[in-house]
Parts: structure tokens; sequence; C-alpha cells
């Protein structure tokens, strides 16, 4: 396969499930801010949504002020913002448009029409009237896109490279989340007054974070019992089973890799190997006795790493 192809196709999947990943963040944090006990906090919620894709100097630069609708505004419709969702969808529709001999006409299709329909969403305002309804219609598309993607492709490089793109995006993304989120929570809760307030103060945001990669559900399935910090890290870290886990993230890209691989992959191979290692036989309360912010930190810079090597490897020219 030429790397023209395999870059578009990986980047095709990047940008789809990144839009997926935005609309997941900016859901949560517009539900939290509908809570009582969270308005005096929702400043500090915005902002956290802009520190996990790194775009707080941007974002100053332009609006200044962090408030719910400028920050709404600069991640959804904002089209000089390379990360909002608008610049997101964009973007994949372009990349597939560019290798439609590559893909098969129903997923081609679906990313044309997701792009269409959100023109005509955008034009009419229908963002702004339901935000919550808008955020559920990004992720049903992205789902959609998957889905025919997965059933219609012959599993060849393609898809491969499609599968990469996607793993690779939802790693780092949960990553971030999840260290934003612990950290803004530990900080609110040492801000509230001991008692039943606690309680409610876990339930909501622990349960909100959980929503945001739709694993609330889950975790009452695995655990059946309170939520608790450890058992959420647990969860969206070291779980195989759960499917936007770190390890799940890069079970996937081992395994895709290993099909694509060539004479120059062998170092970005045992990267990914070792990360996958590092997951699959750590354990969480070793994890948290050293530091989480530190250890998915140094996960963040390990996935960018790997994501270098696989576009040296794969996507640029050699």
């Amino acid at each position: 396969m030429l790397s023209r192809t395999a870059d578009h196709l990986y980047w095709m999947s990047r940008y789809t499930e990144r839009a997926e990943n935005t609309a997941r963040m900016l859901s949560v944090s517009y539900d939290t801010a509908m809570l009582p006990h969270a308005i005096s906090n929702s400043k500090r919620g915005w902002h956290s949504v802009l520190s996990i894709s790194e775009l707080i100097p941007a974002f100053h630069e332009k609006y200044g002020t962090v408030d719910r609708e400028s920050v709404m505004k600069f991640m959804v419709a904002d089209e000089f913002n390379p990360s909002s969702i608008y610049s997101c969808l964009k973007a994949a529709r372009e990349n597939a448009r560019a290798v439609r001999g590559a893909l098969t006409t129903e997923s081609w299709e679906t990313q044309n029409q997701t792009w269409l329909a959100m023109q005509r969403q955008f034009d009419q305002g229908v963002w702004r009237e339901d935000p919550g309804q808008f955020f559920e219609w990004v992720k049903y598309r992205s789902h959609l896109w998957r889905g025919v993607t997965l059933g219609t492709m012959l599993k060849d490089e393609a898809l491969h490279f499609v599968r990469l793109g996607t793993f690779v995006e939802r790693a780092d993304n949960t990553a971030r989340l999840l260290d934003v989120k612990f950290h803004a929570i530990e900080r609110d809760y040492h801000g509230i007054p001991r008692g039943r307030n606690v309680h409610n103060f876990d339930f909501y945001h622990w349960s909100a974070l959980l929503r945001s990669v739709s694993a609330f559900e889950v975790y009452r399935k695995v655990y059946r019992d309170v939520i608790t910090p450890e058992r959420v890290a647990e969860l969206l870290m070291l779980r195989a089973d759960m499917p936007r886990s770190l390890h799940a993230c890069l079970r996937e890209v081992v395994q895709n890799l290993e099909r694509v691989k060539n004479n120059h992959s062998q170092e970005t191979q045992r990267k990914a190997g070792r990360l996958l290692a590092d997951l699959q036989y750590g354990r969480i309360d070793e994890i948290l006795t050293t530091g989480l912010h530190a250890y998915l930190t140094q996960f963040l810079d390990r996935v960018n790493d790997l994501g270098q090597g696989i576009s040296q490897d794969f996507l640029l020219p050699t």
C-alpha cells in the first residue's frame, strides 16, 4: 500500500474518533454544569475541557474569558480550532475523499453524509438549541461509520490502518481525560464540607466520568458496588475487556501493527508491545502509590512517541 493512502486512512479514523471524543467530553461537562452544587465550579469544569485538549493558550488568544458559551463555540464550531468537532469531521471527510478507492461505497457515503448533515445543522443553529442532542448525534455517526467500515471492508491493510488510527487516538484521549478529571475531582472534593454532600459529590462526578466513556453500566456490571476512584482508574486503564480502556486500545494497536509490519517497523512494534505489557501486568495499587499523574504523563509521552514511529515507518515516504 502507498504510504500516502495509508496516511489518509490513518488520519481519517483518528479525526473521526477525535470528533466523538470531543463530543463525549463536552457532553459530560455540559451535563455536570447543570448540577446545583457544580455552579461555583463551572468555570473550572470548562477550563478542564480546554486542558484535556491542550488548547488553553489558543482559546485565550481568541476568546479570553472561559465560560460555557465561549468554550462550546470554540470546541464545536470554530473552524480555526483543529480539534473542534467541525474541523475534525471536515478533515475526516477530506481524508476519506482522497482515498475513496480504498473504501467501500457504504463507508465513504457514511462519512460524506455525516459532513453534509453537520453543515445543515450548523446553518440552522441546531447544535445551539440542543447541545446535548447534537453531541449524541456526533457519537451516533461515529459509531455508525465504524460499524459500516467493519461490516463492509475487506480485512486487509486498509482496514488495519483505519483501526490503528482509531485506537491510537482513543488511548491518547482516555489517558488525557483520566489525568485531567482525576485532578479536577480531587481538587474540588477538598473544597466541599464533610458529610452527606461528599457522597453525592462522589456519585455525580465519578459517574459523569464513567458516562463520558460509556462505562457507567460496565462499572456496575463488573464491580456491583459503590463507585470508588481506585476502581474507576482500574477499569479505564487495566481492564482488557473494557472497550475504551488503555489496555484494550494498546492490544488493538499491537495486533494491527503486527498485520501491517514492514522492514522498518521493528522498533515501533517493540515500543507498542512493551507499553501493552506494562498495562497487562500492571496493578492499580502500585500505579496509585507511585502517582497516577506521573504514570499518565509518561503514558501520553510514550503514545505520542508511538504515533511518531507509526508515521515514520508507514505513513511518510521512506
